[in-house]
C-alpha cells in the first residue's frame, strides 16, 4: 500500500497543495510552523478521520474558510482508488471514493491504512487512560474497520444512558425503569467493542514487547495488559486480558450484573461508571508499572514499541500500512533512531518531517521535499 498523490484545500495553514509521492522514503522538510506536519495530518485523517493533534474537526480548516477538502490516491495491490473527504464543522462531512459519493465518511476507512509515530504518543505512557483508549480504538479500527460502527453506537448509547442518569438525579423520586433498557444497550454494544479490544491486546502484546526489547535492549521487559472497569466482575484472572473470556455473551452478562450492582452509584452521582469507555491500558516495566517509574528515555521507548508493535500486527496480517514519522528523530538518541529507521527502512511507504535534514537517519534517503512560506517542492 502507498500514496500516490495528496491534494489539500484550506486545511490548517494550506490553502492549497499538491504533491505525488513514490513507494518507498519521501521526506518533508522545513522549520517549525511551515505546514509540514498538516501535510501528513491530512494522510491521517483520510485513515482514521481523525487528527492526532485535535479533538475536533474545526482546527483543521483554514482561517476564513467554511470547508477544506483532502484528496488521496491510494494504490493497494495494483488498485487505486481516489478518496476525497470534505469537512465542514458544524455539518456532516462529505466522502467519495473515486468521485462517487458514499452514505457515510466510516465507508473510507481501510483504504489507507497508517501507523504513526509522533511527539504527542508520549502521552500514551504518561498522558490519562483516554490516551491509551485512543490508541487501541484507531488501531482497532485500522485493523477492521467496521469497528468504527461498533465505537459509534457505543458512544450513541453512553452519551443517552448519560443524559437519563443526569435527569433521574435531578428529578430525585424520578422513575428509573427505562434504565434497564439502556443497560441492555450499553452491555450489548460495549461487549462487542470489549471482546474486540481485549483480542486486540492479546495479539499486539508480543509484537509490543519485541519492538521495546529492540529499542530498549538494556531495560527491564515491557507488558501491556488490558484493565476493565468490570474489576473482580470480569470474567477471568485478575480482571485483565489474560487467560479471560473474550466471549461476547459471557461479557455482556458480565456487563449487566455489574451495571445493575453499581446502579445506586449511578444514579447518585449521574454518570456512568462501567463499560469500555472507563477501561485502561495497563503498561509495565518489569513488575512496575511504567507510567511514573519509567525514565523519559524509557517512556519514549515505550512510546514507540506501541506504535512499532502496532505496525507490525498491521503487517504480518497481510495489510502492510504507510509508516509516518512526524518529527521524532530530533527527539531520539543515537541508539533509538538506529532502531526505527531499521524498522522504516523496510516499510513500503515512509513518510518523515523533520526541521532539519540531518536528523533524518542517511539509510532513509528518498525523496525529499522543501516546506516554506506556505508552499513545497520537490528537492
Amino acid at each position: 500500500m502507498y500514496v500516490r498523490h495528496l491534494q489539500v484545500t484550506d486545511f490548517r495553514s494550506w490553502e492549497h497543495a499538491d504533491l505525488a509521492f513514490e513507494p518507498g522514503v519521501s521526506v518533508l522538510v522545513g522549520r517549525n510552523g511551515q505546514g509540514k506536519t498538516n501535510l501528513v495530518e491530512a494522510l491521517g485523517y483520510v485513515a482514521t478521520l481523525g487528527s492526532h493533534r485535535v479533538a475536533t474537526d474545526a482546527p483543521l480548516i483554514r482561517h476564513g474558510a467554511s470547508r477544506a477538502v483532502v484528496r488521496t490516491a491510494v494504490v493497494n495491490e495494483g488498485r487505486e482508488l481516489l478518496v476525497e473527504l470534505e469537512i465542514t464543522p458544524g455539518k456532516a462531512n462529505r466522502a467519495r471514493i473515486n468521485r462517487g459519493p458514499v452514505p457515510r465518511p466510516r465507508d473510507v476507512l481501510g483504504i489507507l491504512r497508517t501507523v504513526l509515530f509522533a511527539p504527542e504518543d508520549l502521552a500514551l505512557v504518561r498522558g490519562d487512560p483516554g490516551e491509551r483508549r485512543r490508541f487501541l480504538d484507531e488501531l482497532l479500527t485500522t485493523r477492521a474497520p467496521r469497528y468504527a460502527g461498533v465505537r459509534s453506537d457505543y458512544e450513541r448509547v453512553l452519551k443517552q444512558r448519560g443524559a437519563l442518569l443526569k435527569s433521574v438525579r435531578a428529578a430525585r423520586n424520578a422513575d428509573i425503569s427505562t434504565l434497564d433498557v439502556w443497560d441492555g444497550h450499553l452491555a450489548r454494544h460495549g461487549a462487542e467493542l470489549l471482546a474486540a479490544r481485549l483480542d486486540l491486546v492479546a495479539d499486539i502484546a508480543p509484537h509490543v514487547a519485541a519492538a521495546y526489547a529492540e529499542v530498549a535492549p538494556e531495560s527491564r521487559p515491557a507488558r501491556i495488559a488490558y484493565r476493565s472497569s468490570l474489576g473482580d466482575a470480569f470474567p477471568g484472572p485478575a480482571g485483565s486480558a489474560g487467560g479471560g473470556s473474550h466471549d461476547r455473551d459471557v461479557l455482556e452478562d458480565a456487563l449487566l450484573a455489574e451495571l445493575h450492582r453499581v446502579r445506586a452509584q449511578e444514579v447518585e452521582r449521574g454518570v456512568c461508571l462501567v463499560g469500555p469507555h472507563r477501561d485502561d491500558l495497563d503498561l509495565a516495566l518489569g513488575d512496575l508499572p511504567a507510567k511514573g517509574y519509567a525514565s523519559h528515555g524509557e517512556s519514549w521507548s515505550f512510546a514507540l514499541a506501541l506504535r512499532l508493535g502496532g505496525y507490525e500486527l498491521l503487517r504480518v496480517e497481510g495489510a502492510e500500512p504507510v509508516l509516518v514519522l512526524d518529527d521524532v528523530f530530533a527527539e531520539l538518541d543515537r541508539g533509538r533512531r538506529r532502531q526505527l529507521a531499521k524498522v522504516a527502512a523496510g516499510a513500503e511507504q515512509v513518510f518523515i518531517t523533520a526541521a532539519v535534514a540531518e536528523d533524518v537517519p542517511e539509510e532513509l534517503d528518498g525523496l525529499r521535499f522543501d516546506v516554506r512560506h506556505g508552499e513545497v517542492h520537490r528537492a
